[in-house]
């Protein structure tokens, strides 16, 4: 196991432009989840809602690396993780608000995001239930001999599930081009990680000679640099590889969480590493942002949060002759549908 950090000439490799567009890409989906979190409150968007505030880092860092070929899956705190894979963002609101032009049709919500064009092949509500679908995606691959990978985004709380282990082990045993991407961001909804793992979450993927890696989750290049090295492996060797990303979330579990299990100066004390400023300052360092540029990154993603939401709010809800469409290969009842 070894840890990542972030230097002067790493930032010179990655280049100016491309962390201008980490930074922007993260103040999106900062906006983007504030954004949704005050919908909520109004009723227009309702059911579950998990938000990402705090953990942008990860989605940026890591999905960034990929190919538009290679397929990831996720766990429901999916909005970032759709939006960097590429879903359009509109569709993303949308499907929020439960729209017909949302990326699931208004049928999945926040936690089942979907778009197989952009092979992002969805967020998945059962904890750690997705993984066993990371190994077959990951078998397809190496079964077909095309050049792809599988990438599979879960939280810490999916330690504890037998799919985690069974998933590793099988990743392992039939060596398959799968990364394994650990949100760590210490909480299993209101369960402190301290209080349900007795050992560090790299030595699990040791357990089934994965190779693991650390990495400092607040800091997008940090991030950026351990994927890009872990999905150089992947791709090359056709196995797994394992990342733990140590993040931390700003907002409790779900809106509906009252966050009676930590304090306030805890997640204050988390916002002093906010992945945002860390790259504001980076970039201010070196001289390739002023406080200018940042303003005009800010207004700009806002005003695309606010035409995500005109979009949603101007889509028309599902017709009801599309109720039974994708439950069925054809009817019982003989009525038509579009499976």
């Amino acid at each position: 196991m070894t840890t990542r950090t972030t230097t002067p000439e790493v930032l010179e490799r990655i280049g100016r432009e491309r962390l201008l567009d980490f930074l922007y890409q993260m103040v999106f989906l900062r906006r983007f989840e504030e954004r949704a979190g005050e919908l909520y409150t109004k009723g227009k968007i309702r059911g579950f809602l998990h938000l990402y505030t705090g953990q942008e880092a990860c989605a940026v860092g890591s999905i960034s690396v990929l190919r538009p070929e290679d397929r990831v899956v996720s766990h429901y705190r999916d909005h970032g993780h759709a939006i960097v894979k590429g879903v359009d963002p509109k569709t993303v609101m949308a499907e929020l608000f439960g729209k017909a032009t949302g990326c699931a049709g208004g049928r999945g919500g926040s936690m089942h995001l979907f778009d197989v064009q952009k092979n992002f092949l969805g967020g998945y509500a059962i904890v750690a239930g997705h993984m066993p679908i990371a190994v077959g995606l990951a078998l397809a691959a190496k079964m077909s001999g095309e050049d792809w990978i599988a990438m599979c985004i879960f939280g810490d709380g999916s330690i504890a599930e037998g799919e985690f282990h069974e998933s590793l082990n099988l990743a392992a045993l039939w060596k398959v081009p799968v990364l394994w991407f650990c949100e760590n961001n210490l909480y299993g909804m209101g369960v402190h990680l301290k209080e349900s793992l007795v050992t560090d979450i790299t030595k699990l993927a040791a357990a089934y000679e994965i190779p693991a890696v650390k990495v400092d989750g607040m800091d997008v290049v940090a991030v950026h640099e351990a994927t890009r090295e872990a999905v150089e492996y992947v791709r090359r060797e056709k196995r797994p590889y394992f990342i733990e990303a140590e993040t931390y979330r700003y907002r409790g579990h779900s809106m509906a969480d009252p966050e009676l299990y930590r304090v306030k100066e805890e997640v204050e004390q988390a916002r002093k590493r906010d992945c945002i400023e860390r790259l504001r300052r980076q970039l201010e360092e070196v001289g390739w942002l002023d406080e200018a540029g940042f303003h005009a990154i800010n207004e700009r993603a806002e005003a695309e949060v606010e035409a995500c939401v005109q979009f949603a709010e101007e889509s028309p809800e599902p017709g009801i002759e599309t109720l039974y469409d994708h439950v069925l290969k054809g009817d019982p009842h003989g009525r038509p549908t579009n499976a």
